[in-house]
């Protein structure tokens, strides 16, 4: 048990929960987008641990254009991860960073993800959160295993035959015990004029018998990188949620961030409260987000992205500035 614990901890994408006990989930975030953007999927395979340790696994189905979300449980034993790469099943799905495979009562098939991109991994900052992911008491953590990468194959949506090829897909996770008491997430990788990627979270923190609001934004521009993170130094100077928008602004040495998401139609997905699937948070995958990145005040990026995902959750407020 050691060793798989040792190795989840360098390679984020893996499965954490070894020896977990209580209080406890992890997900695994698939979203999938068709060529004509006529269907927008969020698949969410995962498992939980209730404070009493009751175990269970699930599949989050989020219809994104129907604005619809289905919560499917199973048995714990069914959840089945690899002790040595991210693989996991539950009874008949299967979920890696290569391929998706679905046999549901309304949705079947086998998704291959190709061209992946994860972020940069290293001794010091393993994945999105940085050096914040060695602290062994954080209530949530959070990982990216593919920015971006092209779909392949069909799915079976309610008997009828669904061609993603020449799709695109997105990939991250969270682990712990439950959400942040307040977040703002979103996540486009389809713009209009580049190819290029974005997830942006905002969140209040516990941390060491305070909280602070913390913020991972990892861009992926044409094959190159750009992270802005509360570890790396950079500053949130403006926060404001509004009834149709939320608007974002950071800064870190030499670049600034604008990010401005107008909110779309949203379907209820369940979430983790020390374990137990019990609470409620609202995301679309039809928002629309305006981004702009400079440097030195020079546009390096301006454009727009659809088919977003968005959530804003819990007393949101605490995380406003400016």
């Amino acid at each position: 048990m050691l060793f798989q614990k040792l190795k989840a901890l360098r390679n984020p994408d893996m499965y954490h929960g070894w020896g977990k006990s209580k209080k406890y989930f992890e997900g695994w975030y698939f979203k999938l987008i068709d060529a004509t953007e006529t269907y927008a999927l969020a698949i969410i395979p995962g498992i939980s641990i209730t404070s009493e340790g009751t175990q269970s696994a699930f599949i989050q189905i989020l219809d994104g254009k129907g604005c619809t979300a289905t919560f499917i449980p199973f048995d714990a034993n069914s959840f089945q991860p690899d002790d040595d790469k991210f693989f996991i099943k539950i009874k008949d799905n299967e979920f890696s960073a290569d391929f998706i495979k679905l046999n549901l009562d309304n949705l079947k098939g086998t998704l291959r993800l190709i061209d992946t991109q994860p972020i940069e991994n290293t001794l010091l900052s393993p994945g999105i959160m940085g050096w914040y992911s060695y602290m062994p008491f954080m209530e949530c953590y959070h990982g990216i295993v593919s920015m971006n990468h092209r779909l392949e194959g069909e799915l079976m949506i309610d008997g009828k035959s669904v061609d993603f090829t020449g799709g695109k897909g997105y990939l991250e996770k969270d682990w712990g015990e439950s959400f942040p008491s307040s977040w703002i997430w979103m996540q486009t990788n389809h713009f209009q004029h580049h190819e290029a990627s974005l997830m942006a979270s905002v969140a209040n923190i516990p941390f060491m018998g305070t909280h602070f609001v913390g913020f991972l934004i990892s861009f992926w521009l044409e094959g190159k990188f750009y992270r802005f993170a509360t570890y790396t130094g950079a500053k949130m100077t403006f926060s404001k949620v509004y009834d149709d928008r939320v608007e974002l602004k950071f800064k870190n040495g030499k670049f600034r961030l604008v990010i401005t998401a107008f909110k779309g139609a949203t379907g209820e997905l369940v979430s983790p409260i020390e374990g137990n699937m019990a609470g409620k948070v609202n995301e679309s995958l039809d928002a629309k987000v305006h981004f702009k990145l400079l440097k030195n005040n020079q546009i390096v990026f301006d454009d727009w992205g659809r088919n977003a995902g968005l959530e804003v959750a819990g007393n949101y407020e605490e995380l406003e500035i400016g």
